[in-house]
């Protein structure tokens, strides 16, 4: 039986909560709140979060037949997770992931620091959070807010600074594990298509793109992403 684990990363709240459709859909699934998120210190970099998502699994009794669904930060750590312990994933989702070191203008991570000290840059940040969760339900998007309320944007500033570092572009050939890829083609934010160079680069990978979704597929649409991960198993 399919273990299922899912992976946030630093926006929709910076938390599980992100994932709550898909812990309702898929019975018995599970989603930690990564370290520094905010209990305790954040890891290093994605390697780190690796390892400590392996004990975390191991600590819940999950060690085989993990299914790996994560975005942004969580998409890097289950890709680096699949790459070190083959023989324990039976398959990836990954949404809105490069494996190589994205590029980023620095006043997008000055923005995150200045929010620690200045209230109204706070405002600004807030704001801009939920303008790239404009196609999240109304309810669901202000539950994610005050998520972020609680973690603030010096994790969100630690997390975009280990995406950043993220590169396992030569190692990408290793991959054996089935993968769906899934973007949201109307992300407010506009970032390349990294996918489309991960679904070049590994063989018999799916690569799904969403209309009226963007940064957050999983909240956006649900019940499609959902379909998705059900039928892209289904194929295994």
């Amino acid at each position: 039986m399919s273990q299922f684990v899912f992976i946030h990363g630093p926006g929709a709240g910076s938390c599980s909560d992100s994932f709550c459709n898909q812990l309702d859909y898929f019975e018995g699934s599970l989603a930690p709140d990564l370290p520094g998120h905010p209990v305790g210190s954040p890891c290093e970099d994605v390697y780190s979060y690796a390892n400590w998502l392996r004990g975390w699994l191991w600590g819940s009794g999950a060690k085989n037949d993990l299914v790996l669904c994560g975005f942004t930060l969580g998409a890097c750590i289950a890709l680096q997770y699949a790459l070190e312990f083959p023989e324990e994933v039976k398959a990836l989702v990954l949404m809105t992931i490069s494996m190589r070191a994205k590029e980023r203008p620095p006043a997008s991570l000055q923005f995150r620091l200045d929010a620690a000290s200045d209230q109204e840059v706070y405002q600004q940040w807030k704001d801009a959070m939920a303008h790239s969760m404009m196609f999240i339900e109304p309810d669901l998007r202000r539950h994610l807010l005050s998520r972020h309320d609680a973690i603030g944007p010096i994790a969100q500033y630690k997390d975009l600074v280990t995406i950043d570092k993220f590169d396992v572009s030569d190692r990408i050939n290793e991959l054996k594990t089935p993968l769906l890829l899934i973007r949201g083609v109307d992300d407010p934010g506009k970032p390349p298509e990294y996918e489309l160079e991960i679904n070049r680069a590994v063989p018999g990978s799916e690569y799904l793109k969403l209309d009226n979704a963007g940064h957050f597929p999983m909240a956006e649409r649900p019940e499609v992403v959902n379909s998705a991960i059900d039928q892209f198993l289904a194929n295994i």
